[in-house]
């Protein structure tokens, strides 16, 4: 049964209102984006020469570190996922969480026993549904960071890397987060932040490579002991940033989605409505004319 003009009319207004919420989120999303973009592009220096200062510290001091060695076979798993507070972001959260259960399946296969930690109402009520257990969750925070929010995670992953095992500790950290590429980008990807190694994008150096010449005052195991915690909050803020960026950019590409298939929508009603107005006319025309002939008819004999 065809609608009726009045409930055209209706959707086409309810349509209308719908389309002002998702421009407007979209708005409010691009205007955002510009800052986390620029915060996250500032960070990159800093984190990348504390992450090659570090990783030169470890690799030529000669100095046993707990968060440098790495553990014979270790049975726990610490692994912290990135996901959003809100949703209308398209696939952002889901892609997060469908990296972290990959990472996951390939943990159990490798007989770890994984213990997870998580930033974000999404990735929350993920698990919750399932009623799969949380070491620690975090959210309130998700498109605006900050470096106290990062260091609140760092000392709860450093707390439970340096916990032994049999005392309910992990023996390795990771993170999923999404990285941002561009607006039209953004990818998951998965770094193990502890044990310290050569993270993504920090080539190993070259035997010939003529590298930095660093000074340990007061010894290298002193510098190390302040350095590293440093390094695991930059990393972490650093990757809090990067998927600030990429959640504000998901959250205004599927809000101009959402309001070009409002557009889209309204036009087909509109079109539907005056079809429907022409045919009403139409109908009244006719019944007039049928009046008139009748009229005539009766008239006449």
């Amino acid at each position: 049964m065809p609608a009726s003009l009045r409930e055209l009319r209706s959707r086409r207004a309810s349509v209308s209102n719908i389309k002002k919420i998702t421009r407007a989120m979209e708005l409010i999303a691009a205007s955002r984006i510009i800052k986390a973009q620029q915060q996250a592009r500032a960070a990159a220096p800093y984190a990348r020469e504390l992450t090659r200062a570090v990783s030169a510290l470890a690799t030529f001091s000669n100095v046993d570190h707990p968060l440098t060695t790495e553990p014979e076979a270790p049975k726990r798993a610490g692994v912290l996922l990135i996901t959003s507070d809100r949703g209308q972001a398209g696939a952002y959260s889901s892609s997060v969480i469908k990296a972290g259960e990959q990472l996951n399946e390939k943990l159990h296969r490798e007989g770890k026993e994984v213990v997870t930690f998580i930033t974000g109402r999404k990735g929350q009520a993920f698990y919750n549904f399932r009623r799969r257990p949380l070491e620690a969750a975090w959210d309130g925070f998700s498109d605006s960071p900050t470096y106290a929010n990062a260091r609140e995670i760092s000392d709860a992953l450093l707390e439970a890397f340096l916990t032994p095992t049999e005392e309910g500790g992990v023996g390795e950290i990771h993170v999923v987060y999404t990285r941002f590429v561009s607006m039209l980008t953004q990818r998951p990807e998965v770094i193990r932040l502890l044990p310290l190694e050569v993270v993504e994008g920090e080539a190993p150096p070259a035997e010939d490579e003529a590298l930095p010449l660093y000074e340990f005052e007061p010894d290298a195991e002193t510098v190390l002991d302040e350095m590293l915690p440093l390094y695991v909050s930059s990393r972490i803020f650093y990757c809090l940033l990067q998927s600030s960026a990429s959640e504000l950019a998901a959250r205004q590409r599927a809000m101009k989605a959402a309001t070009d298939n409002a557009e889209q929508l309204i036009e087909s009603l509109t079109r539907q409505a005056n079809q429907a107005r022409q045919a009403s006319i139409t109908q009244e025309i006719s019944e007039i004319v049928g009046g008139a002939s009748a009229l005539a008819d009766a008239t006449s004999e």
